[in-house]
C-alpha cells in the first residue's frame, strides 16, 4: 500500500465513507460497543493468542530455510556454497546471492524473535493477571469466607 493509498483511506474512515474501515474507534451500532468502555482481556484469548505466536514461530522455523539457503549459522548451505562458487569463479551474481541470503537470514531471524517475544509476555501475562485475580479474590473476602459487602466495596471507587 503505498503513502496516497493510505491518507486516502484514512480520510473515507474519517469521513464515514467505509463501513469496512474503522481507525482507532469503536462503532455506535451492531455490537460494537460504546466509546468509553475500557479494553477487555481474557484469560483464555491470551493464552490462545499466545499459542498461536508459538506456533508460528515453529513452523516459521522448520520452513523458513527454502532449499537449504542458509542452512546453518556458518551459511554452509547450498545457496550460500553456489554464492561462494559464482564469487570463486568472478560472476558479480556470487556476492549478491550471498547478501540475499544473508539479509533473509536476517530478517527471518527477527521474526522469530518477534514471534519468541510475544509468545513469551503472553504467557507471562497470562500467568501474572491469573495471580493478580486469586491475590484480589482472597483479600476481598472477610475472615469467615464470606464476600465483602458491596458498601465496603465503594470505598475503593472513592
Amino acid at each position: 500500500m503505498t503513502w496516497d493509498e493510505w491518507e486516502n483511506l484514512k480520510r473515507q474512515a474519517a469521513d464515514g465513507g467505509s463501513p469496512h474501515t474503522r481507525l482507532n474507534q469503536l462503532t455506535d451500532s451492531g455490537g460494537g460497543g460504546r466509546g468509553d468502555q475500557d479494553l477487555v482481556v481474557h484469560q483464555d484469548d491470551l493464552g490462545a493468542i499466545g499459542h498461536e505466536a508459538y506456533g508460528l514461530h515453529d513452523a516459521l522455523r522448520k520452513q523458513a530455510d527454502i532449499d537449504g539457503m542458509g542452512s546453518d549459522r556458518h551459511g554452509n548451505g547450498s545457496t550460500m556454497q553456489a554464492a561462494a562458487e559464482l564469487k570463486g569463479q568472478g560472476f558479480t551474481m556470487g556476492p549478491a546471492l550471498s547478501r540475499a541470503v544473508t539479509t533473509w537470514t536476517d530478517q527471518v531471524n527477527s521474526l522469530l524473535q518477534a514471534c519468541a517475544t510475544i509468545s513469551n509476555h503472553l504467557n507471562y501475562s497470562q500467568k501474572t493477571h491469573a495471580h493478580d485475580d486469586g491475590v484480589i479474590a482472597a483479600s476481598l473476602k472477610q475472615a469467615d469466607g464470606s464476600a465483602v459487602p458491596v458498601s465496603e466495596l465503594s470505598k475503593y471507587f472513592k
